[in-house]
């Protein structure tokens, strides 16, 4: 018995890693997830071979914080029925950036992701239908809690034709209308290549354009579910190419089991496709489902990596162990918002 569970348990290894790598076209997203089903529940008997956890830092104690700002936005996301990254993707910086900075990261396009990356805590499943006033409830937030900076992202839609590019790019529009002096970033997956999609979003024209390329090249197929590291360069440089004054963005986890050699890498290859600001932070295991840590970067590393990127010629690099996608994402776009007012 225990030889037969052993066998499948490696059966269901294979697929998933080719489904996630390959995208199969001969399995079904139902099957898949309930492969990954399978495949968790083995490991939790006690089947699939477990490595030992690295211990975290004392670097990374975070400082909670719930003032009136945080208990505001939290208690308004619920009652408008609204989705935010910080929460879904678990982020250790909610509390500075909802109480203190008055920054928060929307989530749209429902809370269950069509992919399964293995870094990430958000829902991963069949999604619900889209939510045509969602645009509208953003913006009313937005307005409401009187936010400097709002960061909308959204969950993977490869169920629909355009991948959510209609709903992501009304949601700019809506908040243009109701907070025209809110400086806009937009952080979509990459819609499955098709650069209509990209146009749709670009056209409506946010402050920011960021896409994350999240790992080395050398593992991505094993980290990013579907996702593919030359089409994600291809997405940041198709972005900048039509709409050449928005600034581009990308972000990398490390931590991972890359090498140094291969986080530079990276910066030489976004900058080749002309991304301005880049982001460097470490990889936390979300939960015992998710890929392990294989290295804790210690606080000089990161400044020397952002020392690296800012010679190669980033206009902007934020690298620390707590560092992520939309951190201090309102400094980086301030001369956007003082363009704007001074146009007004």
């Amino acid at each position: 018995m225990l030889k037969c569970l052993e066998k499948r348990l490696s059966l269901v290894r294979k697929i998933i890693f080719f489904a996630e790598t390959k995208v199969s076209a001969s399995i079904e997203i139902s099957e898949f997830f309930a492969l990954r089903k399978t495949y968790w529940i083995l490991e939790m008997m006690g089947l699939a071979k477990k490595d030992e956890h690295l211990r975290k830092p004392d670097w990374l104690k975070i400082k909670l914080n719930t003032n009136e700002n945080y208990t505001g936005l939290k208690k308004l996301m619920r009652e408008n029925n609204l989705h935010t990254v910080c929460e879904e993707a678990k982020c250790p910086n909610i509390h500075e950036c909802w109480a203190v900075r008055r920054t928060a990261t929307f989530m749209i396009l429902g809370s269950v992701c069509t992919r399964a990356c293995r870094f990430c805590a958000v829902k991963t499943g069949l999604p619900t239908e889209l939510d045509l006033q969602e645009p509208e409830r953003v913006a009313d937030s937005v307005s409401i809690m009187n936010l400097k900076h709002a960061v909308i992202t959204a969950v993977a839609r490869d169920d629909q034709k355009d991948g959510g590019a209609g709903v992501f790019a009304e949601t700019v529009r809506a908040i243009r209308r109701k907070s025209p002096f809110t400086t806009i970033e937009v952080l979509p997956s990459d819609m499955g290549g098709n650069y209509d999609n990209l146009k749709t979003l670009m056209d409506a024209r946010p402050d920011i354009l960021n896409h994350n390329i999240e790992t080395v090249r050398r593992l991505t197929p094993r980290v990013r579910a579907r996702a593919k590291y030359d089409r994600s360069l291809e997405f940041l440089r198709r972005a900048k190419e039509m709409q050449p004054d928005i600034p581009t963005k990308s972000s990398i986890m490390i931590g991972l089991g890359e090498t140094k050699e291969e986080i530079i890498e990276v910066m030489d290859d976004l900058l080749a496709n002309n991304v301005d600001i880049m982001a460097i932070g470490q990889y936390l295991q979300p939960s015992k489902k998710h890929l392990k840590v294989q290295k804790y970067y210690h606080p000089d590393e990161f400044a020397e990596l952002k020392e690296i990127a800012m010679q190669k010629g980033f206009s902007h690099c934020e690298a620390g162990p707590l560092v992520r996608s939309s951190y201090h994402a309102d400094e980086q776009v301030n001369e956007a918002s003082k363009k704007r007012q001074a146009q007004a």
